[in-house]
Formats: C-alpha cells, structure tokens, sequence
C-alpha cells in the first residue's frame, strides 16, 4: 500500500497549533500522536487500571521518542449492510439493517535514528514489540484507539503491516496497524452467556437466536419461562410435551 506524502506530511502541520497555543500541542501529541493505542487488559490486566499506553512499548515511556502516529482516512463511525432483497414496506426495510464492525487504522512513522542505536536498536525493539502484541493477543487482550473525533473501544487487531513506499530512502518506516471494533462486547458477550447457560440449567427451550437476540443481552427472561420448565410430580420427572 502507498502511503500519500500529505499523509505523512499533516505531522508537520500541527505546527500551526503551536504557534497560537503550545500547551494545546503537547496535549494534542501526547494524546493522538505519541500513544492513540492504549492496550486493555491481556498484558495489561495487572497494571494500573488495567491499560498500557503503546508508548511503554516503543522506548519512549515518556513521550520523548521519534515514533509518530496518524489516523489513516477510511475510519468509520457507523457501518451497516442493507438487505437488496424486496422490502414489505418501510418499516420492514428499517429492520433489515444489520449492523456492521467498525475499521480504524493508524499509520505508524518509526524512523531509524542513530541516538537511538540505528537498525540494530530498531530491530531489537520491534521485535520485542511483536512479541509483547502477540502475547497480549494470546491473553485475550484488547486495544482502545484514541482519535480527534472518536474513541474506538475494545478494539481487536487483525493485522500490523509494513507499507514503506519510495518516498523515504529507509526501508520499513511506515507501519498500518488495522483495528476492527467488533460488534459485540466482552460484558455483552458474558450476558449473552450467562442468559443462554441460564435457560439450559433450568431446563428451558433454547431457540437458534437465544444467545443473540436482544433479550439475551438484555437478561429479560421470556413470559413462558414456568411453562417450559420440568414438573416434579413425585418420583417421576416429567416434561411437557407442548400446547
């Protein structure tokens, strides 16, 4: 993938922001540019609040270091699939939205710089970056991303991929790491679980769309709860056999 020069070059224009107000930069770097990624649990769960800023990550836990982010244009706020078969009416057509992953992406400028040990100090670190990712992937972490207009959380990472283009004469400077913002929540995930475990223990009817419909995720118990529950008439345990 090629990454356009004024992608790369809107770093240089936050300039503009200090030239009206300099402590509106620091916060402006520190928040979108020095460390958007904030790793969630995983790795992280005994940390402070169970979150680690990426910049822990890059040899630069005090913001000091050369590696600069950028939000990639392409994110979305609202993605959703249309249905494109022939609708009823209107209010038909309106329930037929299916609701969609968010994508975000990020470009990551890591220049190699002698101060900080040239292409064998960058090749130690971003090894130990790929592993420490790895490892938080494994554990069932997950990443918040933090963008001037939105904060994406909870986020899954499916890929972080080299897109040098020939624009710089080193080699592996540009990084897009690609987010995915899944539908479903953990804590939403664990409802959805405990309602469809819940139903089973109790002997209740699981449909197909228990453990994905709305009052699953809700915990609303269904009106026919007691009907489909077994009768103990004294030994014998019966079940009901239907209407």
């Amino acid at each position: 993938m090629s990454v356009p020069g004024n992608l790369v070059a809107s770093i240089e224009g936050v300039s503009l922001i200090a030239a009206t107000n300099p402590a509106g930069l620091s916060n402006y770097e520190n928040s979108y540019e020095v460390s958007p990624i904030l790793l969630v649990g995983g790795i992280a769960a005994n940390a402070q609040g169970g979150v680690l800023p990426i910049s822990q990550f890059l040899g630069a836990p005090d913001g000091g270091g050369s590696f600069r982010f950028v939000v990639i244009p392409g994110g979305m706020l609202i993605s959703n699939a249309i249905g494109t078969y022939p609708f009823a009416n209107q209010q038909v057509a309106a329930n037929a939205v299916i609701q969609q992953p968010l994508p975000i992406s990020l470009l990551m400028i890591a220049p190699v710089r002698e101060e900080e040990g040239g292409y064998y100090g960058k090749l130690a670190l971003f090894t130990s970056l790929q592993n420490t990712l790895q490892a938080h992937n494994n554990a069932g972490g997950s990443y918040n991303v933090v963008t001037p207009a939105y904060i994406y959380q909870n986020c899954l990472l499916p890929s972080l991929q080299d897109v040098t283009s020939g624009e710089t004469k080193q080699k592996q400077v540009h990084w897009q790491w690609d987010f995915t913002q899944p539908l479903i929540t953990p804590q939403q995930a664990q409802q959805a679980y405990n309602s469809l475990m819940g139903k089973a223990a109790a002997g209740q009817q699981v449909t197909s769309s228990s453990w994905s419909n709305n009052n699953s995720l809700s915990g609303t118990p269904q009106s026919n709860a007691s009907s489909l529950a077994p009768q103990n008439s004294g030994s014998a345990i019966t079940y009901p056999t239907g209407p």
